[in-house]
């Protein structure tokens, strides 16, 4: 059988899905497509430039390998790599690129990126003595990568973090937005990248401001009439980093002089670092000019962290402030906090607090006790499918019963009851619930719900029922 280049590719995939994480096998080689087999050169398409160096950094010698098992000691891998032109006018093209065979510390290729820049234009903005500017960098010294736990929830975000202080505006990750919930440490590893950097580089020019911060700057010198000072200042920074960037929704003015220091910055190769609690193409009243560029680099989310993750979080929080607890407290807190970080954190310094002030020992029942206001009600989310059991025991009748054709009397009735708490105790559409009681149609549901209403006002027997259920489901 001749050999193509989807056969050879997925004969490869193969053996690389047996070789690591089933996350990064989709994050990272899923998006692949086989484009050509010419000889022994297998050309495979990657979406970015950010896939490419990822790719030869991290899985250069695994791809070697699986490609020399398909096509011989002699087979190669080329990239073609898809790359967006900067004007929105402009449909992507793609380049081609060879594997070094040695990782992304290897030979560096670039690509040549058209840039609509006109370089005879000088910069109106000159700041005399510029090498001589003294910056506090408003970051916070505890926010360092040494204290960030890393997981699978923030592996991505972390790497690419710790790239871009290595090396910053040096990267494919310019700018680098990190985005995510609350509490799940997108300020920690923004900061801990400006730390990073003046650690290494302290000659270099780092803020970090809050965009709320930078909107107040920004009115008071319209008010002040120093607008040029203000653009001067930003635009000298070697790194920036912008925290809540979706909070610039609805204030034009502001994003549009962003979008000139952030053009500035990023055409002389200074780095840009944003947070955002949404993806860029999810965030709302963003000019879509700013949008666009924000898409110009990587884009990392981070994720609720795994139980793992969130007990490694709190052993190394206990390491920093020189206490122990037994497991089962650290497991306890761990699986009962579970929306961010920062609740995990109060919740241990409250129980340490607790146990401090109370003079006792921490053990499994004290946490339970003192964690009341932190653990969220541990009750389940009511279903359809409780609903349908909890109406079926109270009426003593088989669950499978409700969802069958049958027109008995009790059947019907519990049938219509349970419609008409699902309907009202979930957020389940009309023709879902259906579906749930043997594949009905909304109409049915509508109708059954009617019914129930029509006979809570005109039968107290009945109403005492749906009553007495709806206090059990209170109760669950």
């Amino acid at each position: 059988m001749e050999k193509t280049s989807t056969s050879v590719w997925n004969s490869c995939l193969e053996i690389i899905k047996d070789n690591i994480p089933a996350q990064s096998f989709k994050t990272w080689f899923e998006p692949i497509s086989a484009l050509r087999l010419e000889g022994n050169v297998l050309t495979i398409q990657v979406p970015s430039l950010f896939f490419y160096e990822w790719l030869e950094e991290h899985y250069v010698g695994l791809l070697r390998k699986t490609v020399k098992k398909q096509l011989g000691e002699n087979g190669r891998l080329e990239y073609n790599i898809v790359v967006e032109k900067s004007s929105n006018k402009n449909i992507p093209y793609t380049t081609n690129m060879p594997s070094n065979g040695n990782g992304a510390e290897g030979k560096k290729q670039s690509i040549p990126v058209p840039v609509a820049l006109n370089k005879d234009i000088k910069n109106p903005f000159v700041i005399p003595g510029l090498k001589k500017l003294q910056v506090d960098p408003q970051l916070n010294q505890n926010y360092t990568f040494d204290n960030f736990i890393e997981g699978d929830c923030n592996r991505l975000a972390r790497s690419a973090g710790f790239a871009v202080a290595s090396k910053p505006g040096g990267t494919s990750f310019n700018p680098l937005m990190i985005y995510g919930g609350v509490g799940l440490g997108k300020t920690h590893l923004a900061q801990a990248i400006g730390n990073e950097v003046k650690r290494h580089m302290p000659d270099k020019l780092v803020i970090y401001v809050s965009c709320e911060k930078f909107c107040q700057q920004f009115v008071d010198s319209l008010k002040n009439n120093t607008i040029n000072d203000f653009v001067n200042f930003y635009q000298a920074m070697d790194v920036i980093i912008m925290d809540d960037v979706h909070n610039f929704a609805g204030k034009d003015k502001t994003q549009d002089i962003f979008f000139h220091i952030f053009n500035h910055l990023h055409q002389s190769g200074k780095q840009i670092i944003l947070t955002s609690d949404k993806a860029p193409k999810d965030l709302a009243g963003l000019e879509e000019r700013l949008l666009s560029r924000f898409k110009w680099g990587l884009s990392a989310d981070m994720q609720v962290p795994d139980l793992e993750t969130r007990m490694a979080i709190l052993k190394k929080k206990m390491y920093a402030d020189g206490i122990e607890l037994p497991y089962e407290v650290v497991e306890y807190v761990a699986n009962n906090i579970d929306n961010n970080v920062r609740e995990l954190e109060g919740a241990m310094v409250s129980l340490l607090a607790q146990a401090t002030l109370n003079k006792k020992e921490i053990d499994l029942n004290l946490a339970k006790s003192m964690l009341k206001n932190f653990i969220k009600n541990s009750h389940k989310e009511i279903s359809i499918d409780y609903i349908q059991k909890l109406v079926c025991e109270y009426f003593e009748v088989p669950v499978e019963m409700v969802k069958s054709k049958t027109r008995k009397r009790e059947i019907v009735q519990a049938r219509q009851i349970s419609m008409y708490l699902a309907k009202n105790h979930t957020k389940t559409s009309l023709k879902s619930i259906g579906a749930y009681f043997g594949g009905r149609d909304h109409s049915t549901v509508i109708y059954a719900c009617q019914t129930v209403e029509d006979l809570i006002d005109t039968d107290k027997k009945f109403k005492a029922y749906v009553q007495d259920i709806q206090k059990k489901l209170k109760m669950s």
